[in-house]
């Protein structure tokens, strides 16, 4: 019977990290939230693993929709001989600029990565940064500009980086990969459909490199997977795959008539909710 619950907590972790990851509010404070109210009968962990590996259905969800604009192969470019004629060299290049963006982060996250989950994942420093970086949306929407990049193949090698370094500071929990990428993909002259997209395109090695880490590190610490854990995880990672399609499509139809103010104002509800229980559980119930 727990098992049964546990499926049920997985498909809900799955609907949160669908939705959350792609939006700019912060998977990582939503799933504080839920972990106030969805206890697993699993093991503390495989649940440490399980909140970043789910996100490889999520990462399948990108791959899906946008195959076309990411795939660098074709049989012939009408262009060149030989093994270079099967190259896509626009896409070729594009995947350059996805990797230069994502180096900082990797490297910093590879090394920093146990100190953040003991020093920066707890409650006040989500809610902190779901604030910050809500009024961050607010004040950028508010002024005005006339984007420079409306299209992927035009981002530069210079705004890829820009875009890497925002990406750095989404390594400090509650702040939104997405959100953090996308203000710095605004802020160097990106439409919001342009850099929405080249967020999640720089989802695919970043989110595949640190649900890779965190295998690797389960396993190498004796972890085993037993029947219930495997099935809560697959579980997991194909609702993130659905509910990550439907969130995409929504954000990608949203971008084109509306700011990103409304995502600001609810960051910052969410903030002062999570801070609100975190005083209430430290102060009033401890």
């Amino acid at each position: 019977m727990e098992l049964f619950f546990d499926m049920l907590r997985s498909i809900v972790y799955g609907v949160i990290e669908g939705v959350t990851e792609w939006l700019p509010i912060s998977s990582t404070g939503h799933m504080i939230l839920a972990e106030q109210v969805l206890k697993f009968s699993l093991s503390a962990e495989f649940m440490k693993m399980f909140r970043v590996v789910i996100q490889l259905g999520a990462i399948l969800a990108v791959v899906v929709l946008y195959f076309k604009k990411l795939w660098p192969f074709c049989s012939d470019n009408g262009r060149d001989s030989g093994l270079a004629k099967h190259i896509r060299w626009p896409v070729m290049r594009m995947w350059g600029k996805i990797l230069v963006a994502c180096l900082p982060a990797a490297v910093l996250g590879l090394l920093l990565d146990d100190w953040m989950d003991a020093h920066l994942y707890n409650s006040v420093v989500v809610a902190i940064m779901l604030i910050v970086y809500g009024i961050a949306f607010i004040l950028i929407e508010r002024r005005p500009r006339v984007p420079t990049t409306t299209k992927l193949s035009r981002i530069t090698y210079k705004q890829a980086i820009i875009v890497g370094a925002w990406q750095v500071l989404a390594l400090i929990p509650g702040t939104s990969r997405s959100g953090a990428t996308i203000i710095g993909g605004l802020l160097c002259g990106m439409s919001r459909a342009c850099a929405s997209q080249f967020t999640f395109f720089l989802a695919i090695p970043v989110m595949a490199g640190a649900s890779g880490l965190k295998l690797v590190k389960f396993l190498a610490k004796g972890g085993v997977f037993t029947l219930g854990e495997v099935g809560t995880l697959l579980v997991g990672c194909i609702v993130a795959f659905v509910v990550s399609i439907l969130a995409i499509r929504f954000l990608m139809d949203y971008v084109k008539k509306h700011t990103f103010t409304v995502f600001g104002w609810y960051r910052i509800a969410l903030g002062i909710l999570v801070l609100g229980i975190w005083a209430l559980q430290s102060f009033v119930l401890a």
